[in-house]
């Protein structure tokens, strides 16, 4: 599956998009692939205030435990509550119906920081090899 474009990357694998004054937030095709069947998402309750790269929850697959990053500072304003009983749409469709959370940015240039697609693209090549 190819790397949206519209989106910014961490090497941490998780995915953020603007939208509007928020940001959208997953994890990549790579690291569902990585992890294999997701059994369980821990998601941050809705209030929550994290720094970038600060623990945002669990994803648990058949594989191993794994830690989810804030790929920008700011405040969860939504979650994705359909991963508590369907936890498996993180592997079918990460990019669409997987997102995990959305944040209220403390400050929307962060994302400029992140990588863009074929920078990301670049990483996963290295990491596969």
């Amino acid at each position: 599956m190819a790397n949206p474009a519209d989106l910014r990357y961490t090497r941490d694998h998780e995915w953020a998009r603007l939208e509007g004054d928020l940001v959208r937030v997953g994890i990549t095709d790579f690291a569902q692939e990585a992890l294999g069947d997701v059994v369980f998402v821990e998601l941050p309750p809705v209030g929550t205030v994290v720094d970038a790269e600060g623990t945002l929850g669990e994803i648990e697959s058949t594989k191993s435990v794994s830690e989810l990053y804030a790929p920008v500072a700011g405040e969860v304003v939504e979650v994705n509550e359909e991963l508590t009983a369907a936890p498996e749409r993180l592997n079918a469709d990460p990019y669409g119906a997987g997102w995990i959370c959305v944040l209220k940015p403390s400050d929307s240039g962060q994302l400029e920081a992140l990588l863009d697609a074929a920078a990301y693209e670049e990483l996963t090549a290295d990491d596969a090899s």
